[in-house]
């Protein structure tokens, strides 16, 4: 019986250990998609070079909570974000600034 259940622990730790280190990994990389509440920030800061901030801030802020990504920069790297990217209006434009 002890010895069960110092297996289980020892597994229980063991799988622990793995997920802190998976977060690590992935908070070193980058840390993949945004939260919601970091849209504002991103979006700020894209949108901090352009003399039309109120339509950039609408529509990255709309983009950033569809994708949960907000390309690098004030302007391009797209490719950085696909689905930012790829989202076009009726039109056939780019939805997101």
């Amino acid at each position: 019986m002890a010895n069960c259940i110092r297996r289980n622990a020892l597994f229980f730790l063991t799988l622990l250990f793995l997920l802190s280190v998976s977060n690590l990994v992935q908070a070193a990389r980058g840390g993949g998609k945004l939260q919601p509440q970091q849209c504002n920030s991103k979006c700020s800061y894209r949108c901090s070079a352009t003399s039309h901030k109120k339509p950039c801030m609408f529509f990255c802020l709309k983009c950033c909570k569809k994708c949960l990504c907000v390309p690098s920069g004030t302007y391009g790297n797209k490719q950085s974000c696909p689905c930012y990217n790829n989202w076009k209006t009726k039109e056939g434009g780019p939805k997101c600034p």
